[in-house]
């Protein structure tokens, strides 16, 4: 009986959580216009992959100035994909929110993995926190106004929950954090310099 109980309450608790993500869901659904998917649509779409984050990364390295800016990106993207996709996503399993109310008309297209975290959020955060942990102020806090807007997009289609977007914004600093150190590492150390 208390096992029932217990299963009970974390289905409540889980039930709670769901209830108020759906209404920022469902808020961001009534505020659609032409305009704005196509904002939102264009956003999305620099995140696909993290193509737009990797090739900043790419294009970083090729700059002897801003080498070492671009060593913590690229670092900060393996330890998101490593932590976002290997790990956390089919640990946590969490459905999307277009799988579970399918009466909402998708946008983009339906993703087929799983929700938690936001990985086009986090490989923004990671970059924008590899960034800033690197003192690249100016290109850092663009970086920053690009990963909001990308949370905000994925919200706006509805296939992330928020939580899964402020989990993935924290997750991506974090990466990028440890991006940022390693890089510094990397520097002191001499290598991936010239």
């Amino acid at each position: 009986m208390k096992l029932l109980m217990s299963a009970r309450a974390d289905s409540l608790e889980a039930a709670y959580f769901m209830v108020w993500e759906f209404e920022i869901l469902d808020f961001l659904q009534s505020v659609h216009s032409p305009v704005l998917t196509s904002l939102m649509s264009f956003v999305t779409f620099l995140g696909e992959a993290g193509w737009l984050w990797i090739l900043l990364g790419i294009l970083l390295l090729c700059m002897k100035k801003y080498r070492p800016a671009g060593n913590a990106v690229l670092a900060a993207l393996v330890l998101d994909f490593v932590a976002a996709n290997l790990l956390l996503k089919p640990l946590v399993s969490r459905s999307r929110p277009c799988w579970i109310n399918e009466s909402v008309e998708m946008l983009v297209r339906v993703p087929e993995d799983y929700s938690f975290p936001s990985g086009h959020t986090m490989a923004s955060f990671a970059t924008a926190g590899a960034l800033l942990f690197m003192g690249q102020k100016k290109i850092g806090i663009c970086a920053v106004l690009l990963a909001v807007l990308m949370g905000i997009s994925r919200m706006y289609f509805y296939v992330h929950f928020p939580t899964d977007v402020l989990a993935g914004a924290v997750l991506g600093v974090a990466c990028g954090r440890l991006g940022a150190a390693l890089a510094k590492k990397l520097q002191a150390a001499g290598i991936g310099r010239d």
